[in-house]
């Protein structure tokens, strides 16, 4: 499966943005889905992972409560909504997928095996 985030861009700190990953092949069969981000100089981190079997989320404490990750099997497509946005959320930001990760959870706290092009957000003070 290839995947493509887009939606990225620049914004002021408390603006909102959603960012989308599409797809080749049809990614909402495989356990878990999620978003990861890396800033210059950074390790690249996880912001929000979702299992696709039952729904259940994970969110790292310092994006709960402003990132939302959501599916739409139809469209074979995961979302990230990005709400009150601040300048330490820049970073380029990946849809990411692991077939041996079996949770939210785990792939949220693992390194996925097939990652998309990223997109760049960039939030202004």
């Amino acid at each position: 499966v290839q995947l493509q985030a887009s939606g990225g861009g620049l914004v002021q700190a408390g603006d909102s943005l959603r960012l989308s990953c599409a797809a080749s092949g049809f990614i909402l069969n495989r356990p878990a889905v999620g978003w990861f981000r890396q800033a210059p100089g950074k390790e690249r981190e996880a912001v929000a992972c979702l299992s696709t079997n039952n729904d259940i989320t994970y969110y790292p404490d310092f994006v709960k409560g402003r990132f939302t990750i959501a599916s739409d099997k139809a469209k074979n497509a995961v979302y990230l909504q990005m709400n009150n946005l601040r300048p330490e959320d820049t970073a380029v930001y990946y849809c990411a997928t692991d077939l041996g990760q079996s949770s939210s959870y785990a792939l949220c706290h693992s390194r996925p095996d097939t990652w998309g092009q990223g997109t760049q957000v960039t939030v202004s003070s």
